[in-house]
């Protein structure tokens, strides 16, 4: 909502206050003021002047020779503009003046001929092009009516405005409208509020004689009035009100438009003008639309409506969607003359339900969507009625046409000054709580502490006690209640050992290389069943399936993060982002429950994506892509930080590639997976290959040992041996290491494969895997002789377990 400070002036005094300053009041009361704007920047020297002749440049075609009078003297001014004619009124630029920009006014002189000064467009003066009135956005700005020649014409166009933005919540539907915002900043101020008292005078003949009204939509409309307006001469607003118009982020059209949406932005209450010579009947009837009746809007589109929305028809055909937008057939143009002047009060549910449908969203669909003053309905038609008749010439026939079972009653609320000082840790007597009353213009009764407070029709949002507490807060002020800190021993804040381990492993993976994302925890009916690891799949857990769900994209709570985290691989390679590699800590959703009758079981999961290089050094001329490996060290290099032993199994699962997939074990429990993405669902993601790893975060952090531990640096030597064994193929490098560490201990302190043969000069199912030892005591050095014994044993163990012997 845009509020032009120079148009709420006309109803309440602000004083002298600055726009800054009410901005904070109004913000620490409740409402959130975005920004303020000033409609110009603050022009000097500026001033209305008199075009008295205008004759062609001698040396110029495109040019004309005017002059000016300005009031205290007549201006020679050369000026290039189509539209400037003898005996306009025109904002003139004297030599001196400032226009916004810094732009600065001189004598000068053009083609030979002195000019003293420069005739203004609105562009010119600082107002935004997209407010500008069609009729005014080419060339110079002639003023509509008498203005006083000499005046500053700051004021006459409003230059000097302020606006405030505010940032309004659903709740407060009441200051969509001037007069709302006035009744709040009166209550801010302590001021009172000045109506608009609508005063007509209508013809002798009466509006129901040439119109009646039907509604059978009364659930969604119990409200609809119609005035008869004859004779309207349609022409340019005056400008008080397009000034106001254009502050407010509307551009001007003609009077009958104007004053329908002057009084939409003054009341808060949608009105529509029909062109009554095109209605072709004298019956207006509410009703539901039938499935695929069409109907032409204003913007000159076919809208195909359904039973769920309601239309004005004028007994056979829509002339209206109602409460969005009127109907092409019936617009008021230029040459209308007598004009069916409609307001109403829609359901919101409707209008809503038709806004969705259409797309259509307008200032009009906005309010009946929230909620309108029920007391204004009626009276915003007087409104725009009386400004017809007094800028557009208008004769009002008397009365209102109109079906009304609109319910208009106050809701009660009972305060107690007790349970107020209670809730609010405040002191306040009843007589202050009177005060706040009367500030916000509640009518109340009283009997000692007790209030029974009558909200009234425009305050749609209160109705319960806690909705006025917070009104008697906001007016007393939320900078004047009491604070306290808390009683008893306090202390520092500080993370949990959980938190700070969850961070810990977040920080390793980033220094490893690897991004965090942060995907949705919702997911699509074909993606939340895939990428399950085994443990969480065998258990047979079901999907549970939102009752509301924004989109089919977004259905299902789910049961593992990596389906997301391909989308985002997928929406990066989809833009050239090739070299990817995302981690994501967050919680998956597991019940068994079909109908849930107790909350979910959340359980902390560990996934990551990687495809495309994980090194690249164009200037070394090295590369490696990411494969089975690379992931598997940054996990391997995970579990050493967390002094967890895990074991890999290769394992097949149906979303994995079946020969580069492992189960990850500890204790023999299987707590997640590692492998590369199935090359047939890379080609249905339209992703590269990709190598993903999940890890169930809840095992691994039970068997995390928070005792701090540390090993002392060896004060001896160590001694490295290399050995090769030929294995058959299907034997596991893993298998043999872990015989090797178990053998060898304590004195092999470390076992690595670094080499894997197969081919020429190795037999039909055989392979040689070599093994690298790393021998040390912590007390003393070995001799040749104790690692010889442990090195035999090692061979005989391995020879023996796995049928192997020594490749020569």
């Amino acid at each position: 909502m845009l509020v032009s400070l120079n148009w709420l002036k006309n109803y309440v005094d602000i004083g002298t206050i600055s726009p800054e300053a009410l901005a904070e009041k109004i913000t620490k009361s409740g409402i959130e003021v975005d920004g303020i704007e000033y409609v110009a920047d603050k022009t000097e020297n500026v001033v209305v002047g008199y075009v008295q002749s205008c004759e062609k440049h001698p040396n110029a075609d495109k040019l004309n020779l005017c002059q000016v009078d300005v009031g205290d003297e007549i201006l020679q001014i050369i000026c290039g503009a189509p539209n400037v004619e003898q005996g306009q009124k025109v904002a003139v630029a004297k030599p001196g003046a400032v226009l916004p920009g810094n732009f600065k006014i001189k004598k000068v002189k053009l083609r030979g001929i002195e000019s003293n000064g420069m005739i203004c467009s609105l562009q010119e003066l600082g107002i935004a092009e997209k407010y500008i009135p069609k009729d005014s956005a080419d060339g110079i700005y002639v003023f509509p009516e008498a203005v006083t020649v000499g005046e500053s014409v700051e004021p006459l166009l409003n230059l000097n405005d302020a606006i405030l933005e505010f940032d309004l919540t659903p709740n407060r539907a009441d200051c969509l409208s001037m007069l709302g915002v006035a009744y709040e900043v009166a209550a801010i101020l302590n001021q009172s509020v000045e109506l608009p008292a609508p005063q007509l005078q209508t013809a002798t003949e009466k509006a129901k004689d040439y119109i009646t009204v039907n509604v059978e939509a009364k659930q969604w409309n119990p409200y609809y009035g119609v005035f008869v307006v004859k004779d309207v001469k349609v022409k340019p607003s005056p400008l008080w009100m397009s000034n106001y118009l254009m502050a407010a982020g509307i551009r001007p059209i003609n009077n009958v438009v104007d004053i329908t949406n002057y009084v939409l932005l003054e009341y808060g209450q949608p009105l529509h003008a029909y062109d009554n010579d095109k209605l072709q009947s004298g019956n207006i009837v509410v009703r539901r639309a039938k499935d695929n009746e069409t109907i032409v809007t204003l913007d000159g589109e076919e809208r195909t409506l359904s039973e769920e929305h309601v239309v004005i028809t004028n007994g056979k055909e829509p002339i209206a969607l109602a409460g969005v937008m009127g109907g092409l057939d019936t617009e008021v143009t230029d040459a209308t003359e007598n004009v069916l002047l409609e307001v109403a009060y829609f359901d919101s549910s409707v209008v809503r339900n038709a806004v969705k449908a259409t797309g259509l969203r307008s200032e009009s669909s906005t309010r009946f969507e929230k909620g309108i003053d029920p007391n204004r309905v009626r009276e915003a038609g007087l409104r725009a009625c009386e400004l017809l008749e007094k800028y557009a010439d208008a004769t009002i026939l008397t009365g209102v046409v109109e079906f009304d079972e609109l319910d208009r009653n106050e809701k009660q609320v009972d305060m107690d000054t007790f349970e107020i000082n209670k809730r609010l840790g405040t002191n306040l007597q009843a007589t202050e709580i009177v005060q706040i009353l009367q500030r916000l213009q509640f009518d109340f009764e009283q009997q000692d502490s007790q209030f029974k407070v009558y909200a009234p029709t425009r305050r749609g949002d209160i109705s319960i006690f806690e909705d006025m507490l917070e009104e008697v807060a906001r007016i007393y002020g939320y900078d004047n209640l009491p604070y306290t800190l808390p009683a008893g021993a306090s202390q520092a804040g500080a993370l949990s050992n959980r938190q700070l381990l969850i961070r810990n492993v977040k920080h390793l993976l980033e220094g490893i290389g690897l991004m965090e994302s942060r995907t949705y925890t919702l997911t699509s009916e074909a993606a939340v069943d895939k990428w399950i690891s085994p443990e969480v799949r065998e258990k047979q857990y079901i999907p549970i399936e939102l009752k509301l769900p924004m989109s089919e994209d977004h259905k299902y709570l789910r049961l593992s993060l990596l389906p997301e985290l391909l989308r985002v691989i997928s929406y990066n390679q989809a833009r050239n982002q090739m070299d990817l590699a995302y981690y994501e800590m967050g919680s998956t959703f597991l019940t068994k429950e079909k109908e849930l009758t107790e909350q979910p079981d959340e359980r902390l999961r560990l996934s990551g994506a990687l495809t495309g290089k994980w090194v690249d050094h164009p200037w070394q001329q090295e590369g490696k892509e990411v494969d089975f490996y690379v992931v598997k060290g940054i996990l391997e290099r995970l579990f050493d930080y967390l002094r967890i032993t895990v074991s890999y199994e290769q394992i097949k699962l149906p979303e994995m590639h079946p020969g580069r997939t492992a189960v990850l074990k500890t204790k023999d429990k299987i707590i997640g997976f590692i492998g590369q993405v199935h090359p047939s669902l890379q080609r249905k993601w339209d992703i590269k290959d990709t190598y993903v790893f999940d890890i169930n975060m809840e095992e691994v952090f039970a068997s995390y040992n928070h005792v701090h531990s540390y090993d002392p640096i060896p004060k001896y030597p160590s001694i490295a041996r290399d050995i090769a064994f030929v294995l058959d193929e299907h034997v596991l490098a893993g298998d043999v290491k872990q015989t090797i560490e178990e053998i060898g201990a304590p004195l092999v302190k470390r076992v690595d494969v670094f080499d894997v043969y197969q081919g020429e000069h190795m037999e039909e199912g055989k392979k040689s895997v070599a093994f690298s030892l790393l021998y040390q005591h912590s007390e003393k050095t070995l001799t040749d002789e104790e690692i010889q014994v442990s090195y035999d044993k090692i061979i005989e163990a391995v020879k023996q377990s796995f049928n192997a012997y020594i490749r020569s």
